[in-house]
């Protein structure tokens, strides 16, 4: 949701897109390479990656799982994957199973002389720290949650660290694109200048997170509803946009509702994003990637002992956050020019959503 603000960030979420692609190509060559051996009754198929591992189709879609892991970065998703992990191992073992008793002349060995799920040299480095007993059935299912859950949990403290955070008083700022970072401290003198009586959903003595973003931003309706061209799951485009997501990773982020049906329609895209301001600008001199306005989506956030919540703590696991509402600022005046209050959910309803 948040554009990566780094190299190394930046460098894992590309990163996903090339796993999910490459897996799931190489899981559709090695299921065509299997059943096309089945309908011209070739035999075992042992070819190809086949003629190096046993179980590339399961290689594949554990590759495709981790794109998919990168792309939508939630612990749920990662306790699927290592689930996953162990499913297909326990699969692929009882599958090796009746190989060897319908094909064990010429399937035994072809296990001599392949690996797993990687190539021989490689799984032998693995064997010598894994003893073959029994205990590795146990040790290879722990190991699959350890690493998996574990990794999500490092690649999280670090975009913690990483991301840009400005407080003061009772609200937290951080921005969804880095190059909007010095905006925040301007938003904040323009929020300090407006008296919270005029802002009816900003209370004292509460704590509130505000994503800093383009007034049009594609991905707001997982903070907050603020309006149905962010109802996301609702258009009729889906496909389209997940192509872009994964083919186009930081434009898409970029990119608002209009231009993709602009893209779409083959219309101009900086009319249908004047025209289709949510904020209600149409000038023609302005161009919207110079534009001064932003939108600041606030979230109320609490801790379970109601202590000072601000900066990266914002985001920790134990903090209850609810949209609370949304302004439209002109970060260069600090002038306010919208407010609403927003309902208590995102505009994906009761649908859990990531934090960042």
């Amino acid at each position: 949701m948040i554009l990566p603000p780094t190299l190394f960030l930046k460098a894992i979420r590309i990163s996903g897109s090339m796993l999910f692609i490459v897996g799931a190509l190489a899981f559709l060559i090695c299921a065509s390479h299997v059943y096309l051996n089945k309908i011209f009754r070739r035999g075992v198929a042992i070819k190809g990656l086949y003629s190096y591992i046993r179980h590339p189709q399961y290689l594949a879609l554990g590759i495709w799982g981790i794109g998919m892991a990168i792309l939508w970065p939630r612990f749920l998703v990662l306790a699927s994957l290592s689930l996953m992990f162990i499913l297909y191992y326990f699969l692929a073992k009882d599958e090796e199973r009746r190989m060897l008793r319908q094909y064990g002349e010429t399937y035994a060995p072809y296990m001599d002389k392949t690996g797993m799920f990687f190539p021989k040299f490689i799984e032998k480095s693995f064997t010598k720290l894994i003893p073959d007993t029994k205990v590795k059935y146990l040790l290879i299912p722990l190991i699959a949650v350890t690493v998996t859950i574990g990794i999500g949990f490092i690649l999280r403290t670090i975009t913690l660290n990483q991301l840009h955070f400005d407080a003061r008083d009772n609200i937290t700022l951080v921005s969804i694109l880095p190059e909007d970072n010095e905006d925040c401290i301007k938003s904040l003198d323009g929020i300090s200048n407006t008296a919270y009586s005029k802002i009816s959903f900003i209370q004292e003595g509460k704590y509130y997170l505000g994503y800093l973003m383009p007034a049009d931003y594609i991905m707001q309706g997982m903070i907050a509803n603020t309006g149905s061209d962010f109802h996301l799951y609702k258009k009729n485009h889906t496909l389209a946009m997940i192509s872009e997501w994964v083919f186009h990773p930081f434009s898409h982020l970029r990119a608002s509702p209009a231009l993709h049906m602009a893209k779409m329609h083959n219309v101009d895209p900086v009319m249908a994003r004047r025209h289709h301001c949510p904020i209600g600008i149409d000038r023609e001199y302005m161009d919207c990637k110079d534009c001064p306005y932003r939108r600041i989506v606030f979230i109320q956030i609490e801790d379970n002992h109601n202590k000072r919540v601000s900066g990266k703590a914002s985001l920790s696991f134990n903090i209850v956050r609810k949209p609370v509402g949304f302004i439209d600022i002109n970060v260069q005046t600090g002038e306010i020019i919208n407010m609403k209050e927003v309902e208590k959910a995102t505009a994906w309803g009761d649908v859990p959503t990531p934090a960042i």
